[in-house]
């Protein structure tokens, strides 16, 4: 998907189906700012892009959890999905982008057995589960959106 975006300019999101700091999530935080919300979805899309990989099966870039940042108007919350989901409206462009997190490669270890057992944990088996949770252990690394090319071609 990064590749698509930076070829065509143009994202269009899995079902249009995206992560914000939603009033749902601010309700389910007694505490919080707006950075520690923006983490708390930051985290979720991280998730979701286990999620990605899981159903996509190989791919010539090594597995690495990618989600991008974008300031987009017209979304609408999806608080029968969780918390933080949102449905865009439309494709995000590349000049929406604000930021990129992905994964290091010291973090590939542990995302790897985390895309197998993602469903699993899903599904609340506790073994996956800590699997899942070594891989979201690991922070992303942020970089400018116009690094993105630069970057897929060192991957």
């Amino acid at each position: 998907m990064l590749q698509q975006l930076v070829a065509d300019r143009l994202l269009h999101a899995r079902n249009g189906t995206a992560f914000a700091v939603t009033p749902t999530l601010r309700e389910a935080y007694a505490e919080g700012d707006d950075d520690e919300l923006a983490e708390v979805a930051l985290r979720d899309a991280a998730l979701a892009s286990l999620r990605l990989m899981a159903g996509e099966g190989t791919s010539a870039l090594p597995p690495r959890r990618a989600v991008v940042v974008a300031d987009v108007e017209g979304v609408t919350a999806r608080p029968d999905l969780d918390d933080a989901v949102v449905r865009l409206s439309a494709p995000i462009t590349f000049d929406h982008l604000v930021a990129a997190y992905v994964d290091n490669a010291d973090a590939e270890p542990a995302v790897v057995p985390a895309i197998e057992a993602v469903d699993a944990a899903d599904l609340g088996d506790e073994d996956a589960e800590f699997i899942v949770g070594d891989a979201q252990d690991h922070d992303l690394a942020w970089y400018a959106p116009q690094e993105l090319p630069f970057l897929l071609e060192l991957l």
